[in-house]
Order: structure tokens, then sequence, then C-alpha cells
């Protein structure tokens, strides 16, 4: 069984940064591929970001690309979610997700451990 535990969630103003953390249990995190996601308010949930196993393999929604850095440190067992330039409808919970799998998948349904998500809210 894989535990998760995000972090680093909070109110920043628009055009402003935070570092979001998810911490692994777990012996075999290095052979797992992780994503993030978010869902906002009335919104389904989506597809933020995804890092393979070895870092090999990354792939950003659109709507992040170019503003947000996901990478992985596996001697922490944790992943991280560099967010930059932040605009107001990044605002959601965010959560990451861990996959039984080393490669990198953009679906929800691939992923198998799911954290219990950390609060983003940018003001504008």
């Amino acid at each position: 069984q894989v535990q998760l535990v995000e972090s680093g969630g909070g109110l920043v103003q628009a055009g402003g940064s935070l570092r979001l953390s998810c911490a692994a249990s777990g012996p075999t995190f290095s052979s797992y591929a992780m994503g993030w996601f978010r869902q906002a308010p009335g919104k389904e949930r989506e597809f933020v970001a995804t890092v393979s196993a070895t870092s090999a393999r990354t792939v950003y929604a659109d709507s992040v690309k170019g503003r947000f850095t996901i990478s992985r440190d596996d001697a922490k067992n944790t992943v991280y979610m560099q967010m930059n330039n932040l605009k107001p409808e990044d605002t959601a919970v965010y959560v990451c997700a861990v996959r039984r799998s080393p490669y990198a998948r953009t679906t929800a349904s691939g992923y198998d451990y799911w954290g219990q998500g950390t609060q983003v809210t940018v003001s504008s």
C-alpha cells in the first residue's frame, strides 16, 4: 500500500509562485510514475503534469506548460511541482497520484493511489 501526503499549497497573488510536495511511502517509489491533478469547485478533475520513473519523460497540460515543472527525488520518495506565474484559473485542490507502472500517463484512470490534496488559491 502506498500513502501520499501533499503539502505546499496556500494563498498567493497572481504572478506568484508555489512549490508543491508529495511525500510517498513504500519501497518501490522509484519504479512508479507520478502525476499531479487538480480539481476546481464545480469542475471535473483535470490532469496537470506527470513524470515517469527515472524522470525520463515529463508531460504537461497545455494550460500549465512553460509555467509548471514537475520533478522527483527518489532518495526522498517525493515528487514536486514548481508553479510559477500563477493565474486565478489555477485555483484548485491539487492532488498527487502514483501509477504502478514506470510509464507516465495523463489520464486519472491510469493511477492507483491518490493523496488527499492541497488547496491552491490564486487571487487576482
